[in-house]
């Protein structure tokens, strides 16, 4: 009987779990794992992944996304390479070694791309439970987005790579029940242009 693996979550983590079973030595012979992802966004890249919305998205859920618009990295690109796959190989030329948001997407999507695993993906589909299943393994359970069904699946092994910066903090101090102004949580900052003129 075949392995069967789920992973939970196509961002960096689930993306770079996907690429160590695409590029096992097994990987195409007949007792390879089956390997699921489930990602509830729309798109692979996690966290990577830019949109405007905050709050909940268009179907409800938590928006996931704590990108703003014109980030940068504050890490250098040397510390955050793939020992497989560089940034000039993918680039074709040396960049510089702090990369804006979409030059660090573009790459770790590159590396996906080359590894050939998109279809192992289930988009939109969050994951509502995992359980310990009867035969020893898992249970996962998953809200289908698009067509509004839920789905039950057995796997031997589960990895959990859903991020952990995708719920705010947002701490509590006295009086901002009756603070007029506005109050925003870095994850839900997008960019600076309603501020704009403004005292901050």
């Amino acid at each position: 009987m075949m392995t069967r693996v789920a992973v939970i979550g196509a961002g960096p983590c689930g993306l770079a779990q996907l690429h160590a079973f695409a590029s096992d030595s097994e990987a195409s012979s007949p007792s390879a794992p089956e390997v699921v992802c489930y990602e509830k966004q729309s798109d692979w890249g996690g966290l990577w992944n830019y949109d405007w919305r905050t709050g909940l998205d268009e179907h409800g859920e938590p928006c996931h996304a704590s990108m703003y618009r014109y980030l940068w990295s504050n890490g250098p690109k040397e510390c955050l390479e793939f020992a497989d796959y560089g940034f000039e190989e993918h680039f074709g030329k040396p960049i510089a070694s702090f990369p804006p948001r979409e030059v660090l997407y573009d790459y770790i999507i590159g590396r996906a791309k080359r590894s050939g695993f998109r279809d192992q993906i289930r988009f939109n589909h969050a994951v509502r439970r995992v359980s310990r299943s009867a035969g020893g393994g898992f249970t996962v359970t998953a809200h289908d987005q698009a067509n509004d069904t839920d789905t039950s699946e057995d796997f031997d092994h589960v990895v959990v790579s859903t991020g952990h910066f995708s719920i705010p903090n947002m701490p509590h101090y006295p009086g901002y029940e009756t603070f007029g102004g506005t109050l925003m949580h870095a994850h839900d900052f997008r960019d600076a242009v309603q501020f704009s003129g403004r005292d901050v």
